[in-house]
């Protein structure tokens, strides 16, 4: 039987990407509710978002010093780890102008935040504090498996009182036929928001087959994939946002959309047409 956290929504965690300023059309972009991507600084990262058509993009921290917001898109903070609870991270993620907070990146990962359910448990309180609508800790792995990382805190947080928002979720799939994987990633997202009856987003998601290799999709198969998949996260209505992995190209191959000096690649483009 699902369990019910549907208690502890106190708010939607919906987007909050702003409206075009109707007085200079042209200083804004057309973005696309829902769609974002996860991005660092590189050379043409503010002209890329804007090309995107996102309405949101993160960088997994609280700020974004080395990045300008173009016009209409909103950049969400994150608390990464532990350390950033006690930095003033917080501090910085209030100052930003998002109504959202994102919560631990992996902590299911030792290479990540690696913290237990508990340990994140215990500082929780105080990203309540910052009044923010809360995400929750995005585990790498198995979010709808019961007694798994996110079951653990999610359970934790019901017994307490804690407030979570929305689920956040990571999602890499290793199947590389079009419908495949997209069909595998619904499901995942229908576990999970059948387990715990919140919105989902879905901030960090590509083809990757993560054994031996990192191995990745032909062109035309991750091409095809961002348009079939993204088509399918549009139409749910428990997904609020989602955000590919990620904004820079860095290497041929991986799963990068922009590159350097802002020029998209094919599947850039074709995630720059998508939703629109």
């Amino acid at each position: 039987m699902a369990l019910s956290f549907a208690g502890l929504v106190t708010s939607t965690g919906a987007s909050h990407a702003a409206a075009p300023n109707s007085s200079s059309p042209s200083a804004c972009p057309t973005t696309v509710a829902k769609k974002g991507v996860s991005t660092w600084s590189f050379d043409g990262v503010t002209p890329a978002l804007a090309a995107s058509g996102v309405s949101w993009y993160y960088n997994w921290g609280p700020d974004h010093p080395s990045i300008t917001s173009p016009c209409g898109v909103e950049f969400v903070p994150m608390i990464w780890g532990s350390a950033a609870v006690f930095n003033g991270s917080l501090d910085r993620a209030k100052s930003q102008g998002s109504s959202t907070l994102l919560g631990f990146n992996e902590p299911d990962q030792a290479g990540q935040s690696n913290m237990s359910p508990q340990q994140a448990l215990s500082l929780w309180p105080k990203l309540m504090a910052t009044g923010l609508a809360l995400g929750s800790p995005a585990v790498a792995t198995n979010a709808a498996t019961p007694g798994g990382w996110l079951d653990q805190f999610m359970q934790g947080a019901r017994g307490l009182g804690y407030r979570v928002d929305f689920i956040s979720v990571h999602w890499y799939g290793g199947d590389f036929t079009t419908a495949n994987a997209v069909n595998q990633l619904q499901n995942y997202l229908q576990a999970i928001h059948a387990r715990y009856q919140l919105p989902i987003w879905l901030t960090e998601y590509a083809l990757v087959n993560y054994g031996p290799g990192p191995a990745y999709p032909t062109t035309q198969q991750q091409t095809s994939f961002v348009t079939a998949s993204t088509t399918m996260l549009q139409s749910l209505p428990y997904v609020q946002r989602y955000a590919w992995y990620a904004l820079p190209a860095t290497k041929p191959g991986a799963t990068g959309l922009y590159q350097p000096g802002g020029t998209p690649n094919e599947t850039g483009s074709a995630y720059a047409a998508a939703g629109r």
